[in-house]
């Protein structure tokens, strides 16, 4: 039997249910059957998982293991592929039909390219809606740019795909990740090689509500946010441990803008848990503003830093009463000045 030229490593923990449509979502690819091969990765499911896929036979591979986790299951499905470029898909996404043909295009267009991904459409199940997602696409060697690295955001799992001789670098990755896996694997393939991005939507990311990393806003789910933060501090710890044993200068510049993001990331959602007080929520909003300054304009930088003031007399739980008030005064503005709907109409003139 010949090599395949990608692996499918379809993970998923009791989602049964949603995980048919995710294979049938990978079997119907425009893309040559023998050129692939999809291994199911149970990672200890409770649910009827292993009856469903009973009816894909030969046509996949399917392997249960206990339960351990996104890095585990991660681990266990890379020990087994044969593939020369691994794209992953969690169990309750799908796939639109001609992902893996423009994600191998990429690759076989840019034979450095270590990292090729793209944006997911969210269907939410709640409200059988879709929602097209803000995405900017970033491409290159981001640790020359360090505005990119700032821009670049780790990808859900099912929109990331790897050649197997970057991934292999990484192996095993840290199980203490239970989750964030696939960021683990992002953010380590961005210091070694070109990543490429489609802008393009080639995928379903389904919310539904029982999601391990994703939370709808509002939602403040306890246990999955202190799984969250708990996530978020190992990934600084896995992250660090990986480049300095591989000689990086963990003092440089993008390394440690990697850090804090997912650092602040933590601490933001700590304050969900547990509201801060006006002076570290203040300090957290100046921390967050510094980590993207290159990226501001002059008008940015004023607003972010007079927030950060307004954060010392409002506090957290206040904190969205300045942007409203701000907001407010700008209409009042607008509508007091006799002459800024005469600009306005001027300036739309103009524009068309």
């Amino acid at each position: 039997m010949s090599e395949p030229q990608v692996t499918i490593i379809i993970d998923t923990y009791n989602h049964g249910h949603l995980l048919e449509e995710a294979i049938e979502s990978v079997l119907s690819q425009d893309f040559p059957e023998d050129k692939m091969e999809v291994l199911v990765i149970d990672d200890g499911s409770l649910d009827d998982t292993a009856e469903r896929v009973k009816k894909f036979g030969a046509r996949l591979r399917y392997f249960q293991k206990p339960n351990g986790g996104q890095a585990s299951a991660f681990n266990f499905g890379l020990a087994k592929a044969r593939g020369e470029i691994i794209a992953f898909l969690d169990g309750d996404d799908y796939w639109l039909r001609d992902k893996l043909r423009a994600v191998v295009a990429e690759f076989a267009n840019r034979p450095d390219a270590g990292l090729v991904y793209h944006p997911l459409r969210e269907y939410h199940t709640k409200t059988d809606e879709f929602r097209d997602p803000i995405f900017k696409p970033i491409s290159g060697f981001l640790p020359s740019d360090p505005k990119q690295v700032i821009l670049f955001d780790w990808m859900f799992t099912s929109s990331i795909s790897f050649r197997r001789g970057i991934l292999d670098q990484f192996l095993p990755i840290p199980e203490t990740l239970r989750i964030q896996a696939d960021g683990y694997l992002c953010v380590l393939a961005m210091f070694l090689a070109p990543v490429i991005a489609i802008d393009l939507p080639l995928g379903i990311y389904r919310v539904h509500g029982n999601n391990l990393f994703f939370q709808d806003s509002g939602d403040a789910d306890v246990n999955r946010l202190k799984r969250r933060i708990a996530s978020s501090r190992e990934m600084v710890k896995a992250l660090r441990g990986w480049l300095t044993s591989h000689g990086y200068d963990i003092r440089r510049p993008e390394i440690q803008t990697t850090f804090r993001r997912w650092t602040l990331m933590a601490e933001r959602d700590e304050f969900v848990l547990s509201p801060p007080g006006r002076i570290r929520f203040f300090r957290f909003l100046l921390k967050s503003y510094r980590q993207t300054i290159p990226l501001m304009t002059w008008r940015i930088w004023l607003v972010n830093y007079a927030n950060a003031a307004g954060a010392l007399i409002v506090g957290y739980n206040k904190f969205h009463l300045l942007d409203e008030t701000r907001q407010r005064a700008s209409r009042w503005l607008r509508h007091a000045n006799p002459l800024s709907s005469f600009f306005r109409r001027k300036s739309f003139h103009r524009e068309l």
